[in-house]
């Protein structure tokens, strides 16, 4: 009788295990279904014979039987996470709490297997003995972290240096673009400046990885390319900046730091937008052997800044970019980046143990295009604005006020850093790769030889020689001649260090493209310094929308309205025409149109008697309503000419929904909307609220004789890479009361008392900031 009653607890055991693992798994490979109960595993009666093992937030599966139901189980036998074993036997459980005692258990046949005890990390964790012991070479090299997990790191050599016999300063390129593959990206470019026809070497590194792989060896720099975990010749499993890969960041910091041949035993981080942005991560960790970090054309945080601008996904740039993130993370040789397919192809043993890991790969793309809300278990450790805001290193910022990829919200965290000790910002009008224009990449130089290198800088005479070449390449543009070092004869880089000290913190490089070399050239007609952000005197100022489409000093008497239809297909979807070439510059495809009739509304100034400069975020406060549950509204502020003529000058868009405020962020002219689904706030069709619709961060000069306008349309239209997966369908009518107790307002940062260094530009030739025909919008503004 015991004999049988034990059978049958056997037998009920085995049939709520199935019944537990079947019921909370998702049928596709690899996929975790979260487990709200928490219910109690079964003890595991024998071993599970395949690896488990933690990261940072995460619990790992290699080497399971294909399409395996997994438990993952913490010290308490309660189960914390599910899925199944994909093709290649692994599994990933995301956003585990960090502890000692877990186990993966899965059913095979009639038994329980387990595997042994392992911990999921905390960053707390000490790291293994002799981590940071491992020796690089030039060349391809595979680096283990602190779970592991192996990343595949390139050592690139300046000319004539040998690692065997001395000391070179070094940094540390970190991306997830084809960064580590080990051959000479600029013999590679200088194939293709020969012969334009020339394929690229697909053993090359990308392009964007030129900072690193290109100019710091030029320099005279080791350069050390770094590929995230899950891409390339990496292993584990991408994570768009996930804990995983911002830890990977600072032991790779500390590893390289170890080597022999680093001079003063620490590093720097280079790169610009990837691999600008990964800086700012890692730099928030704290690496003890990080130098300083020289970040270029960044994002300060991937909801409010480039994935869902207002509340509104950004389904031109933002998809664009985490489909190929997609793309490149699936495990080679079937997907993939091509260096890793050819060097499996050519017998790399270790890249191709490193794919088993890819397929578990978190898919931002389905991710996001799911997801409206800023939801809090997606975006709490992907903010770069946060990390960045608790380093403590030398930083030398560079970012565009036009920058068509990552906008120029990364000006939010100026602000935070103002009175930073041995931290400076280069701001200029223009794009995305404008951020290597001579007058930036000299100080940046600078910086880089006194904080990194402990030397006295110099500019190597083949860096001169080809540097016009290597500025049109990125830019597409003429650009002045690279101007030589402040610190030409000086021989004590005490002093040099201290005299670059006393830089200013901000400098501003204005109206780029006006200048002598030609229209859209990569030179500035003047420049502003400032020792604090925002610039001293700064204050807000508010132009009120009154009858007839005028923007005034004086509040509106009347109670009137104004009504336009939210017609997202009124205008093309960008300002640029698809069959035109690369808009690198503006005015090669120029396609930024009006405002079509009855589509949209305007609000113009009286011609400015003075200049009105502005610096930082402006906010249009609006009190309007909608025939619709909800609505996302464009607004676009511009420069309206004397000759007619209208200069764009910076946008911001809000879903309505959305416009719940955060009490402790929002200032008078720059709202902070909280963008969480608990503070969602539909619209009652016809009801009229309040909203405050943030213009994205810019430094302009309004000259003396132009107008300042403000347009209102639905989103799109306005920028070259930026699209939206708007709520408008072009049935929407959206009015906007003008008076009342809460009147229609655009709100400017104005910075008392400055005035534009230079003549105002012509029509069309500012980098970032096309030109059209001023046209009245239907209500005369």
């Amino acid at each position: 009788m015991e004999g049988m009653v034990r059978v049958l607890r056997h037998w009920a055991g085995v049939l709520a295990v199935a019944a537990m693992v079947l019921g909370g798994c998702s049928d596709d490979a690899g996929s975790t279904r979260p487990v709200e109960n928490r219910p109690t595993a079964p003890k595991a009666t024998q071993p599970a014979g395949f690896e488990s093992f933690g990261s940072v937030g995460q619990a790992t599966v290699a080497g399971a039987p294909a399409g395996a139901k997994l438990m993952v189980v913490d010290k308490d036998d309660l189960i914390v996470a599910r899925g199944s074993a994909d093709d290649h036997g692994s599994f990933i459980a995301y956003d585990l709490e960090p502890a000692d005692g877990y186990t993966v258990r899965h059913l095979d046949g009639n038994a329980v297997a387990g595997t042994e005890p392992f911990g999921v990390l905390s960053p707390q964790d000490p790291v293994p003995d002799g981590l940071y012991d491992q020796r690089l070479v030039p060349g391809l090299n595979y680096v283990k972290m602190r779970d592991g997990i192996e990343l595949a790191v390139t050592v690139r050599l300046p000319a004539g240096a040998d690692l065997t016999t001395g000391k070179y300063p070094t940094v540390i390129e970190y991306s997830g673009y084809a960064v580590a593959p080990p051959h000479d990206l600029l013999t590679s470019m200088a194939q293709r400046l020969v012969s334009p026809d020339a394929e690229d070497d697909p053993l090359a590194p990308s392009g964007a990885t030129a900072v690193g792989s290109v100019l710091a060896p030029m320099l005279g720099y080791v350069a050390v390319s770094v590929q995230m975990r899950g891409s390339g010749c990496s292993g584990g499993a991408y994570d768009l900046f996930g804990l995983p890969t911002t830890y990977d960041g600072y032991d790779i910091v500390e590893t390289v730091a170890t080597q022999p041949w680093v001079k003063g035993g620490k590093v720097g981080m280079v790169g610009i937008s990837y691999s600008g942005i990964s800086q700012l991560f890692v730099a928030g960790t704290r690496p003890p052997h990080l130098a300083a970090i020289a970040p270029m054309s960044v994002t300060d945080d991937l909801y409010r800044g480039v994935g869902f601008p207002g509340g509104i996904f950004n389904n031109g740039f933002a998809k664009s970019w985490l489909k190929e993130r997609v793309e490149d993370a699936k495990a080679a040789p079937d997907g993939g980046q091509e260096w890793a397919k050819l060097l499996i192809e050519e017998g790399d043993q270790r890249c191709a143990d490193n794919q088993l890991l890819h397929s578990q790969a978190r898919d931002g793309l389905a991710i996001l295009s799911e997801t409206e809300f800023r939801e809090p278990s997606l975006f709490r450790h992907r903010s770069p604005g946060e990390w960045f805001s608790k380093s403590d290193v030398p930083t030398f910022l560079i970012g565009g006020m036009q920058d068509e990829q990552v906008s120029s919200h990364w000006m939010e965290m100026l602000e935070g850093i103002s009175g930073r000790p041995n931290t400076w910002v280069s701001i200029y009008n223009g794009r995305h790769n404008d951020a290597l224009a001579p007058e930036i990449l000299i100080r940046w130089i600078e910086f880089l030889d006194l904080f990194v290198a402990d030397r006295v800088p110099t500019v190597p005479s083949l860096l001169r020689s080809i540097a016009s070449a290597l500025f049109e390449e990125a830019s597409g543009a003429e650009a002045e001649a690279l101007p030589d070092t402040r610190f030409a004869g000086e021989t004590d880089v005490d002093t040099a260090r201290e005299r670059f000290r006393r830089d200013p913190q901000f400098r501003l490089l204005m109206d780029n493209g006006a200048g002598s070399l030609g229209p859209g050239a990569l030179e500035p007609t003047w420049e502003r310094s400032y020792d604090s952000w925002p610039p001293p005197g700064t204050s807000a100022r508010r132009w009120y929308l009154s009858p007839g489409g005028e923007l005034s000093g004086d509040i509106p008497g009347d109670q009137g309205s104004d009504t336009y239809t939210s017609d997202p297909g009124a205008r093309p979807a960008t300002n640029v025409s698809e069959d035109g070439p690369e808009p690198l510059f503006d005015n090669a495809s120029n396609n930024w149109t009006p405002l079509a009739e009855g589509d949209g509304l305007g609000y113009v100034s009286e011609p400015l008697d003075h200049d009105v400069v502005i610096a930082g975020t402006a906010s249009v406060d609006l009190t309007l309503g909608a025939t619709a549950r909800d609505a996302d509204v464009q607004v676009t502020l511009s420069e309206v000419r004397p000759d007619g003529e209208e200069t764009f000058v910076g946008a911001g868009w809000l879903r309505l929904s959305h416009r719940k405020l955060d009490p402790k962020r929002s200032t008078e002219t720059s709202p902070f909307q909280t963008h969480l689904k608990g503070d969602a706030q539909p619209l009652t069709p016809d009801e009229t609220v309040a909203a405050r619709v943030p213009v994205f961060p810019v430094v302009y000069g309004f000259r003396a004789g132009t107008r300042i306008r403000i347009s209102i349309s639905a989103p799109g239209g306005d920028l070259p890479e930026w699209k939206f997966q708007t709520v408008e369908t072009g049935a929407t009518k959206v009015r906007v009361e003008r008076g009342g107790k809460e009147p229609s307002a655009l709100v400017l940062p104005v910075v008392d008392g400055e005035s534009a260094g230079a003549p105002l530009p012509g029509c069309g030739v500012l980098r970032g900031q096309p030109c059209r025909p001023y046209v009245e919008a239907i209500n005369g503004g």
